[in-house]
């Protein structure tokens, strides 16, 4: 892998929905991914389009790819957060697969209640220097996904540059 010289860390944000199994891999190898930090409560997708990206099945591919895995689960939605999004969700009329933006209450209450209390310089301090990290949920756009709010943190305390890997 010709990543160049070592340098400062950075962070990459990527979802299941719009990929394949193949170019989801591609992506990351493409952008210099060398560690995947899942933050996912549940690991699995549903349907057999992206059983892929089920965590057994994910974690495998990855280490064949030479990528790194962390579950972080502490950054990962409550139950009733997510549900506070699903009927967001179903009062704009969008699927979860369609959704373009988080709901401005469940970005709130994501921030206050799971992303304040959390240490992400400890996070931060024990990624690698020499590649990328991407932060990986479902959601095919950063906005629609908590991902966006953990990368906006990243970058905003801790100086890391952002890129959103996206399919297509």
């Amino acid at each position: 892998m010709g990543r160049g010289p070592a340098g400062p860390r950075a962070v990459a944000t990527i979802g299941v929905y719009g990929f394949t199994a193949g170019a989801f891999l591609q992506e990351l190898t493409g952008g210099g991914v060398g560690l995947l930090l899942d933050l996912r409560r549940r690991r699995g997708v549903r349907g057999p389009d992206y059983s892929w990206a089920n965590s057994v099945r994910l974690q495998h591919a990855l280490a064949a790819a030479g990528i790194g895995y962390r579950h972080v689960k502490e950054l990962a939605p409550t139950t009733e957060l997510r549900r506070l999004q699903y009927r967001e969700d179903d009062r704009q009329g969008v699927g979860k697969r369609n959704r373009v933006a988080l709901a401005p209450e469940y970005a709130e209450r994501y921030t206050r209640e799971i992303l304040d209390p959390f240490d992400l310089g400890a996070l931060v301090a024990g990624l690698p220097g020499d590649s990328v990290t991407a932060l990986f949920c479902v959601e095919r756009d950063p906005e629609a996904c908590h991902r966006s709010l953990v990368a906006e943190r990243l970058h905003a305390e801790h100086d890391l540059p952002v890129t959103h890997l996206r399919p297509g």
